[in-house]
């Protein structure tokens, strides 16, 4: 299938490593121009050097903190400048934050920058464009809201949702598109080096909750992304959809 994104520019922060990279790859390959975006410069490079490697156009880099004052500003400008537009933006920065107990303010306060705050203000950056040229994506990559233990991560990533509905109603007529992706159990740096860092961790969590029988691939949530950045996704708006291997009790 074609996906109409040739030529498209695509901006995805949380870049340089796991779904980052992997959704970058998909985005390349199927024409689109990149800006990448994180904090560590060198694994940024690396990825652009390889996606180039790859016979596709060496991504822009960007080393930003997205919790920083003014970052969405100073992205949008550095991304305009160079391609002279932004067509699909892929909020992929953050992480989980499990706490023993109930966490301070600033671990509260850092938790609702990281996984809220900053996708928000890129993209109430980036709407404006988009909205001018009938045509916008954005995705939000995001993760568990069901709070069975105490994690800062999780009321933003239920805040996330509801604000992205909430858009994806008012920018719905101008031709852009916001969904929600919360990925389950997939392979990373924060599943596992941190969350599940042995085998026997990973078997026993897939056997108790996982229907799919292992744990995923970044790629089997790229794909999504890439057909939620195409044109041909023009329906699809104000979702969220889970990728995790039918781990999820829930219907919804």
């Amino acid at each position: 299938m074609d996906l109409q994104l040739a030529g498209r520019v695509a901006l995805v922060t949380g870049a340089s490593i796991g779904l980052g990279v992997s959704i970058a790859e998909h985005l390349a390959a199927e024409g689109c121009r990149l800006a990448l975006l994180a904090r560590r410069q060198d694994l940024l490079e690396a990825v652009a050097n390889a996606i180039a490697g790859q016979g596709h156009k060496r991504p822009l880099v960007i080393v930003e903190d997205v919790t920083s004052e003014g970052m969405a500003e100073r992205v949008l400008a550095v991304v305009e400048n160079h391609f002279g537009q932004l067509d699909i933006l892929i909020n992929n920065a953050g992480g989980s934050r499990p706490m023993p107990g109930l966490g301070t303010e600033a671990e509260w306060d850092e938790a609702m920058a990281l996984n809220f705050t900053a996708g928000r203000r890129l993209a109430h950056a980036v709407i404006p464009g988009m909205r001018d040229r009938k045509f916008g994506r954005i995705i939000n990559i995001t993760g568990n809201d069901e709070p069975a233990a105490m994690n800062a991560a999780v009321p933003p990533n239920g805040a996330v949702h509801i604000w992205a509905k909430a858009l994806s109603r008012q920018v719905g007529g101008d031709g852009v598109t916001v969904n929600c992706i919360p990925p389950g159990r997939i392979h990373s740096e924060q599943i596992d080096e941190r969350l599940m860092p042995t085998e026997a961790v990973q078997r026993a969590w897939v056997e108790a909750n996982c229907p799919a029988g292992y744990i995923g691939e970044p790629e089997d949530l790229s794909v999504l992304v890439a057909f939620l950045s195409s044109p041909k996704a023009r329906y699809i708006t104000g979702q969220v959809i889970h990728v995790d291997g039918g781990a999820r009790a829930g219907s919804t």
